[in-house]
This record gives C-alpha cells, structure tokens and sequence, in this order.
C-alpha cells in the first residue's frame, strides 16, 4: 500500500467531503492473518451486513467458510458455479418452487434467470481470502484492489462527476443489474482488467438493502480508476462554488 495515497486521499476528503463516511477496501491474499478470520456465526449470513462491522472500523478476513449465502460465495470467486450450490437458483431468483423454494421475482421466468447468469462473467479467486478494511485502518502490506463507499445522495454525485472528471465515455459509472455483493465485490474488481475501467453504482438488491440506511447507496472503484481519482481532486469541480454549496450539506 502507498501510504503517501493513503494519506492523501483522507486529506483531500475531510477537505471537500467533510465527515463523510471513509471507504472500505478488500483484497484477496494466500495469508489468513491480514485481519480476524471472520467466522459465519459471528456475522450476518449477508456479506453486506457482514461488513458492517468493516465500515465500522474492524478488519475482517473471509475465507470460503465464512460466508453463509451461496450468491455470496460466488461473488467473492470463491464458487463458480451457482447452481452446485443451489440447484433451484432459477426459480430462486423467479417465482419459486411450490414446497420447495420461495421466489424472490427479481426476474420475471426461470428461463430469464438462466439466460442471465450464462451471460455472466465468473472468476477464481486469485487467494484463498478476501481481507476486507476500511481506508483509514491500511497498512503497508495491505494491496486494496476496490476501494468501497456507501455514500448518501450528495456524496454519490461527487464520486460520480468526479469518475468522469477525465474521460469522454459518458458510462465511466455503471449500474448493472444484480446482487449487492457483485455490485460492491465482482463487478468493480473485474473492471480492474478493462482497458478503461469504471466505477459501479450498486446496493440496489432489496436482499441487501436492510444492511444499509435508506438513504444510501454504493459506488465501488477499481483501484487503478480510484488512484486517478483521487489525482484529480484538487483540479476538477470540486473547487468550485457550486461545489461548495453542495459540501456544506455533507455531515
């Protein structure tokens, strides 16, 4: 980890994001002792609810045994194949199973659910733990690939002009469809291989929405997108007074 990155990113947020909540980051490493090893009956069977605790300011390891939900553990590259986990996983996410499984009718067929996750990208873990840690909590062994926020309204628009502060592409920031942990976790770490990486939009899953306030919601960096980022905070919109009308709002 670059320390001086580090410090000075947490500079330039207290300085135009005032007390707005810190990121958190996650990798992936061979080593179990970056963090506590986190155990499945001492957190939320959602890993979103599970990191909770990591915005609070607890680091956290997770290995394949620390995660409860099969979405999860996929997401996390940890299983690539949903259905070896739940063989029912198209009417899981379509109008269920009578006796069987309830749905929960985010698509609208078991055949839409089928088409999508064919259509999806899947990847292996590259460690056998994902350590998760808030910015402010890093060290210099730690090599954060998506740095994490759960932002309100205010925050979000700032993250989001400023992902696009340094390219024509208009989709610098994506919203694709799915779980809130491949919104926070998958997705953007993907985007870490793309010629032009973006930043997503996410935690728009009502599974997950319960770990998170009503008012908020994420936007995950690659890290490599997150560096230029944080290089252009002194020189974009956010010195300008139409800037600073925002920021007073920002608590």
């Amino acid at each position: 980890m670059d320390i001086q990155l580090k410090e000075d990113f947490i500079r330039l947020w207290q300085r135009y994001f005032n007390n707005a909540e810190l990121p958190i980051t996650f990798y992936y490493t061979d080593e179990e002792n970056r963090a506590k090893l986190a155990k499945p009956e001492s957190t939320a069977r959602c890993i979103v609810g599970a990191l909770v605790k990591v915005r609070e300011g607890k680091s956290l390891t997770f290995g394949v045994e620390s995660i409860g939900c099969f979405g999860g553990k996929q997401y996390l590259g940890f299983s690539e194949n949903l259905d070896a986990d739940n063989a029912n996983m198209e009417y899981f996410l379509s109008y269920g199973l009578p006796g069987k499984v309830e749905g929960e009718r985010f698509k609208k067929t078991p055949e839409i659910v089928k088409e999508f996750y064919q259509g999806s990208p899947k990847f292996k873990a590259p460690g056998r733990y994902a350590v998760f840690k808030r910015w402010d909590m890093l060290n210099e062994k730690d090599t954060p690939e998506v740095v994490i926020f759960f932002a309100k309204p205010d925050v979000l628009a700032g993250l989001y002009n400023l992902a696009n502060y340094d390219t024509a592409d208009p989709n610098a920031a994506i919203v694709p469809w799915g779980s809130g942990c491949s919104s926070i976790i998958q997705d953007p770490y993907l985007e870490n291989d793309s010629a032009n990486p973006r930043a997503v939009i996410g935690m728009f899953d009502t599974s997950a929405r319960p770990f998170v306030t009503t008012d908020e919601l994420s936007f995950s960096v690659p890290i490599n997108k997150f560096v230029s980022m944080v290089g252009n905070m002194e020189e974009s919109f956010l010195i300008t007074k139409s800037w600073k009308a925002i920021q007073k709002r920002i608590k």
